[in-house]
């Protein structure tokens, strides 16, 4: 487990904010790059987390028929600009054996890998490999639907630009009925 060098990150933000110019010792910005780095740390505190961890502990029951939970709320960093980008995650999976996870523990899942530098493409195939190598159930879809800063404050600025990303593994990747039936459950509000 990596320890956070706050001491190194406030030298950072210091150093940026002299870079573009600012007088670091007027009255707003002393506290910034304190408050930037421990806000760094709160944001980055997936690095030292496993999503697997969350699927450790299962239930036995006998369902055997699609679980999903919709409409998680995850916010993240873009790894490429380290802005934010902000959205929904939709996790759906058919348990095999009985074996089911805690409904909790697919947003855990969720908001562990989300909290880490990272791409929305690899938040859902991260949080749909770990399911499927801790619960071992039929299938997993994950999809995720994200606004990301990158594009809305910088470079295109087009706010409110949707991205959507999906991963479909086990009976979901072969099986066009039940994905069909999981987008359905999915826009259904």
């Amino acid at each position: 487990m990596h320890e956070v060098d706050y001491k190194k990150m406030e030298q950072a933000v210091t150093m940026i904010l002299e870079a573009i110019g600012e007088d670091t010792g007027r009255e707003g910005l002393v506290d910034t790059p304190k408050r930037v780095a421990k806000m760094y740390a709160e944001v980055f505190e997936g690095l030292n987390k496993d999503p697997r961890d969350y699927f450790e502990t299962v239930f036995h029951e006998d369902h055997d028929e699609v679980v999903l939970v919709k409409d998680i709320p995850f916010h993240s960093m873009c790894e490429h600009h380290l802005v934010p980008f902000h959205g929904h995650a939709h996790i759906a999976y058919i348990p095999r054996d009985g074996i089911v996870a805690g409904l909790s523990k697919l947003a855990r899942a969720v908001e562990t890998t989300a909290r880490r530098p990272q791409l929305q493409e690899r938040i859902t195939s991260t949080v749909a490999d770990a399911m499927m190598d801790m619960l071992n159930p039929q299938g997993v879809y994950v999809l995720i639907e994200a606004e990301h800063m990158c594009m809305s404050m910088r470079g295109i600025r087009k706010p409110g630009t949707k991205t959507v990303t999906t991963v479909a593994r086990g009976i979901y990747e072969h099986d066009d009925i039940k994905r069909a039936e999981i987008l359905s459950l999915i826009k259904m509000s």
